[in-house]
């Protein structure tokens, strides 16, 4: 369950999909958006994103639009 008392902490969290790039790596896997440290109250549901499938290692979020890179 989410902390109901997030929205109190605002400076503790980066604004919901406020970076457009991402570059992630393969430690980081799986990937979902948003990130853990965005602000989920503000943001969209968590979506999984198979990044290692992607033929260029880059994928889209198809609810904020932010491009994700797997570092190589």
């Amino acid at each position: 369950m989410p902390n109901p008392r997030t929205a109190e902490q605002q400076d503790r969290f980066t604004p919901a999909n406020a970076e457009t790039a991402v570059t992630v790596r393969r430690s980081q896997l799986p990937l979902n958006c948003p990130t853990p440290h965005t602000a989920l109250w503000a943001s969209h549901p968590r979506v999984y994103l198979p990044i290692d499938e992607a033929p260029d290692g880059r994928i889209r979020c198809p609810y904020c639009g932010t491009v994700y890179t797997l570092e190589s």
